[in-house]
């Protein structure tokens, strides 16, 4: 699966699950619903996956966790709040460069429109929303 197959993917099992419960619960419960959705749409997806940091020459386990990797090819961040601040998408960014992904989703369940709180982000740079 290519890091775009997931992505779409993503976002349209992430609107199915917008439309059916709403804005507004807790991020975890959007994480176990979207990892639900993917597996039902045949796409392997880790919950909670620990990344692990190199640095001066060792590896510690606990980097940081992954809400949701995606086909083994994408991270998705989930949030749950009224607006997106700029640290998490430095965040999600981070994340990409550790794990050596490419892709991101920021997928923001608190908006009222789902489609306002998708941000795709590539590693090293900011991406553009996605448009629908």
């Amino acid at each position: 699966m290519t890091e775009n197959e997931a992505a779409k993917e993503v976002v349209d099992a992430a609107i199915a699950i917008h439309s059916a419960l709403g804005p507004g619960l807790l991020e975890s419960v959007y994480e176990v619903v979207l990892a639900h959705e993917l597996r039902k749409r045949g796409v392997t997806v880790e919950r909670q996956k620990p990344i692990g940091i190199r640095y001066d020459g060792l590896v510690f386990d606990e980097g940081f966790r992954a809400d949701l990797v995606v086909g083994g090819v994408v991270i998705v961040e989930l949030k749950s709040v009224d607006a997106l601040a700029a640290v998490h998408a430095k965040q999600l960014l981070t994340q990409l460069r550790l794990s050596g992904l490419k892709l991101g989703l920021l997928i923001n369940f608190g908006e009222a429109h789902l489609k306002n709180g998708i941000k795709r982000l590539i590693n090293g740079s900011l991406g553009e929303e996605i448009s629908f």
